[in-house]
């Protein structure tokens, strides 16, 4: 059997559970970067949760140009700790595809860190579409998620933001699965 039609099957076993898919937007890369921006829709595209979130350093320069979130924008909203609760009880017991889990998923940790939470995963089963899609597309490194959803014939936007994202994660996901990806 080849890599393709493994990767098919899988998505298609995954897509039966039902799973949600969650992309954040942040401070930065490095380990006290903090998330801005969460969003998870169902898979059928539906909006579950898309909030900003106020973190408790600044957002700098170089991230604002590449999401475009302010710190103007982001000084009146739900920080972490009041948002985390709502996303934990939407994230337990769910399968959640996540392009580059890894990185998500340090960002909430450092997120929880950062407003001194402590980090106890939320009983979900994460699965990372960025490593799918690497294999299904017999690529031998990872690709940026606006590469592989071009190559999947989605639409990017200029936008770099959490729905959009999470919009283009779950449509990699879906045509890697064999089904509609938009």
């Amino acid at each position: 059997m080849n890599y393709r039609l493994e990767i098919t099957n899988k998505a298609r076993q995954i897509l039966a559970l039902n799973p949600i898919f969650l992309d954040t937007e942040t401070t930065g890369l490095g380990e006290r970067a903090e998330i801005v921006e969460i969003s998870v829709v169902d898979s059928a595209g539906i909006k579950l949760i898309d909030t900003l979130v106020r973190p408790r350093s600044p957002i700098p320069p170089d991230a604002v140009q590449l999401h475009g979130i302010s710190n103007e924008q982001v000084a009146g909203v739900r920080s972490w700790l009041q948002v985390w609760p709502e996303i934990e009880i939407l994230l337990k017991g769910r399968y959640i595809g996540i392009y580059n889990t890894e990185f998500d998923l340090r960002m909430m940790q450092q997120s929880h860190r950062a407003n001194g939470l402590t980090w106890r995963p939320p009983g979900a089963q994460l699965f990372d579409i960025m490593k799918m899609y690497a294999d299904f597309a017999g690529h031998t490194k990872w690709q940026k998620l606006e590469i592989a959803a071009r190559q999947c014939g989605l639409v990017t936007s200029q936008a770099h933001r959490a729905y959009q994202d999470t919009l283009l994660t779950r449509g990699v996901f879906m045509f890697m699965a064999g089904g509609n990806p938009s």
